[in-house]
């Protein structure tokens, strides 16, 4: 089983890179701290007496090698950027849970049918690029040469990082895996909500990977003087654009599963004594069916019509992005139920409304995760906790979960 006190050491250790005042981490890809992250990660990886190798788009890989080489790989990891005064648990846990699995493996002399490879993937929270996912888009084979022109903000661009970081722009498509060369993706994540922890329960399978929809919602109404133009005339688009966001929280609560968020609002012109003429706010309206999200988003652009024509509002919907929604696989299911019933443990299912590598993984194989409690569903903050009760659960679930995947073919304990 999981060696606890050198799983919640690790990560002690990898908390102290990129570290910031307030104890949360900055590592954002490209940059010394990611690359000293790696680096202490995979010396972890050599401790584990894996393979250690980074491909064509910076990926860190650690292999365990199978008694059939030819045989399909078992993927597991995670990541190891991180946004802006990040916590220490989202990502680095399930790199570290996955390298600390095979570790025990391989001082057990359990050898399975299939190769396991853990996975540090290059920037998957897209931070300083506002384009992330690099390294999962890599390996599934969608990343693009136009998408490596994408800039920080000093104006440069994921191509020069990669220069700048020995890689070559050019090669990403050698990254690519095929489908017949891998059987599944598991990944071991913190919830970054408050699911588990309402259910008292440290652990969860998830049921799927919510998709993204963002949308931009413009309201065209009348200018006028705050204190002489009478309520039963104006044409207030801030007016409007309040109704309608009290429509999006109606409509998203629903049916239990959507959830829908305003983030971003903009009033013109902005005068205390001037009303409102012009507002644009965004959604991200999510779930884990594209069908229920669709019929969700085709009733709030339905009422919300109707709210600003009642008002003499004129509005206009624009698309940002649409993501679709990724089930969890049968396989990866059904690999995480045995582990936990091993471990005496619930089988609940929740769904994640965070993206996460795997989705870009769908297409690639059989994919899904694990999510252990979150305290007070706090995440992307210094505040971000995980008890290492439920970090060492977690990574047993993960253990018996690759080993199920893997096909565990032998089983000699040692005394290393």
């Amino acid at each position: 089983m999981i060696n606890k006190e050198r799983l919640w050491s690790r990560l002690q250790l990898l908390s102290e890179i990129g570290k910031t005042e307030s104890d949360g981490v900055t590592r954002l890809s490209f940059t010394p701290e990611e690359r000293a992250a790696k680096d202490l990660v995979a010396t972890f990886m050599k401790e584990a007496s894996l393979q250690v190798r980074e491909d064509e788009v910076g990926n860190l890989i650690g292999r365990k090698e199978g008694l059939n080489p030819a045989a399909t790989v078992v993927l597991t990891g995670s990541h190891v950027d991180s946004v802006f005064n990040g916590g220490n648990f989202d990502g680095p846990l399930g790199v570290l849970a996955a390298v600390e699995a095979l570790q025990v493996m391989n001082e057990q002399g359990i050898e399975t049918e299939h190769p396991i490879e853990v996975i540090a993937f290059t920037d998957e929270e897209g931070t300083r690029f506002s384009f992330g996912m690099i390294g999962s888009r890599g390996i599934a084979g969608t990343l693009t040469q136009e998408e490596l022109l994408n800039k920080d903000k000093q104006g440069i661009s994921i191509a020069e990082a990669f220069v700048a970081n020995g890689l070559q722009p050019e090669a990403i498509g050698q990254a690519a895996r095929k489908p017949e060369e891998v059987k599944a993706y598991v990944e071991l994540h913190i919830e970054q909500g408050k699911v588990l922890e309402g259910k008292n329960l440290s652990t969860g399978i998830v049921s799927g990977l919510a998709g993204p929809l963002w949308l931009k919602f413009i309201f065209e109404g009348e200018v006028g003087h705050a204190g002489a133009t009478p309520m039963s005339i104006r044409h207030d688009a801030l007016s409007a654009a309040a109704r309608v966001m009290l429509l999006i929280e109606a409509e998203a609560a629903k049916n239990g599963t959507t959830v829908g968020t305003v983030g971003q609002i903009e009033v013109q012109p902005g005068g205390i004594n001037i009303i409102p003429g012009r507002v644009e706010f965004s959604l991200d309206l999510r779930d884990i069916s594209e069908i229920v999200r669709d019929e969700v988003e085709n009733s709030i652009r339905e009422k919300a019509g109707q709210i600003c024509e009642a008002q003499g509002v004129k509005l206009t919907i624009e698309d940002l992005q649409r993501v679709a929604p990724v089930p969890c696989s049968d396989i990866v299911k059904n690999a995480a139920e045995d582990a936990f019933e091993k471990l005496g443990l619930e089988s609940y299912y929740l769904p994640s409304g965070a993206g996460h590598d795997g989705m870009q993984l769908m297409d690639l194989c059989p994919i899904g995760m694990i999510f252990i409690r979150s305290k007070n569903g706090i995440s992307h903050d210094p505040a971000e906790w995980s008890s290492k009760e439920d970090c060492t659960e977690g990574a047993n679930v993960l253990y018996h979960t690759v080993l199920n995947l893997a096909v565990q073919k032998v089983n000699v304990t040692t005394n290393k």
